[in-house]
């Protein structure tokens, strides 16, 4: 493991270049960044993905912003399908032969931007010595980004989810520099019902004993179970109840449940015991626990009113066109929230579309059913000039 170096001044460089797409893979060091604690935190990397080209005017790029347990890799390119490919390139809703798309792996992420898990100053992981950081610390650094690519004005920022919450504190914290902002499954501020469950997500990492205050790095062990367990809290509230009753129902994984009471009690009886428990094992492997914790806090501080005199102030901020699109199944946001917002933001003067996405997979649904947002985003751009 590499310490961060620190750059004199911010640095951007190309790790790849798309031999046969547009495709580019690229790293911004940033000397240090002064975080809204207060607190700065010096040699900075944030990892990135561009498709397409930046146009001559410089304002044709795309901004693309991803969820709780995202990454930059949004579109296609040489390593595979990204998380959001339906959307992204020739052709489609972020058409790549008319758009410069850029997605940024988040500060505080680990999918190759300094975090938690990153090597510190000393040559040892940050662990718990890594600051709080919060959704408007990301789009700051973000905003770096565009300005070292060389961007003056963004055509879009586009996000669902935690993605969704730094769509929103874009509209607000560069009004002049976007023109349309989509906000997908995401509140103006954090909701309690949320926070509740990002909480015990929080104690069941914590309270396992391979946590180790966050010192895990490098012993060999590392939460596992308290990660599994936290995972598949946050899959019952992604998924809708509709579909966990069409999908398991009350199958058992044998044909018989045991009656034995340690197995009844240790090992997954029904389907839906046995999806929860492979999943949680599999999101182990793939993600960072600290980082888990660092993002679910800063969701949590998520509120574009803070500091700025509530949010029907600042939605007064928002010059962009506004779209907020919510999932009739969402259990963790609720639609008549994000109407009710959408109704209050044109009361106040933004130009807001609400739509709503019909579908029975729940908050998850933005990324599972790809062509019907870009459908739904298609509609609310008529009649608007884009």
């Amino acid at each position: 493991m590499r310490s961060e170096r620190v750059a004199a001044e911010p640095h951007l460089r190309w790790l790849w270049l798309g031999n046969r797409t547009d495709h580019r893979i690229g790293e911004l060091e940033l000397p240090c960044v002064q975080l809204e604690s207060q607190e700065v935190l010096q040699g900075v990397r944030l990892r990135f993905e561009t498709w397409g080209k930046l146009n001559a005017q410089a304002n044709n790029a795309v901004v693309v912003c991803h969820a709780l347990t995202g990454d930059a890799h949004a579109g296609a390119g040489e390593s595979g399908p990204g998380w959001w490919s339906d959307l992204i390139g020739p052709g489609k809703l972020l058409d790549t032969q008319r758009f410069f798309v850029v997605s940024s792996n988040v500060l505080g992420g680990c999918g190759g931007t300094t975090g938690s898990a990153s090597v510190a100053w000393d040559g040892r992981p940050y662990g718990l010595r890594f600051p709080l950081i919060s959704v408007r610390d990301m789009v700051a650094v973000q905003l770096q980004l565009v300005d070292a690519l060389g961007v003056d004005e963004i055509a879009m920022v586009i996000g669902g989810s935690l993605g969704g919450m730094q769509v929103w504190e874009w509209a607000c914290m560069a009004p002049e520099r976007v023109r349309e902002a989509v906000v997908v499954a995401a509140h103006a501020a954090f909701t309690p019902l949320a926070m509740g469950y990002n909480a015990v997500m929080r104690q069941a990492i914590t309270a396992d004993p391979a946590w180790q205050q966050g010192n895990y790095y490098g012993t060999g062990q590392q939460p596992e179970t308290g990660v599994s367990i936290a995972r598949q809290i946050g899959l019952l509230t992604y998924r809708a109840s509709e579909l966990y009753q069409e999908r398991f129902g009350r199958k058992l994984v044998d044909e018989r449940f045991s009656m034995n009471p340690w197995e009844a009690f240790t090992k997954p009886q029904y389907q839906v015991e046995s999806y929860l428990d492979y999943n949680g094992r599999k999101f182990v492997d793939r993600f960072d626990s600290n980082t888990y914790l660092y993002l679910m806090r800063a969701m949590d501080g998520h509120d574009i009113g803070r500091n700025r005199g509530g949010v029907s102030r600042a939605l007064t901020r928002i010059k962009s066109r506004l779209t907020l699109v919510g999932i009739r199944t969402d259990y963790l946001y609720p639609v008549a929230e994000m109407q009710a917002t959408a109704r209050e933001a044109v009361a106040v003067g933004v130009d807001c579309r609400y739509m709503e996405l019909n579908s029975p997979h729940g908050h998850d649904a933005f990324l599972i059913e790809q062509d019907a947002l870009a459908k739904l985003i298609e509609q609310s751009r008529e009649g608007r000039r884009v």
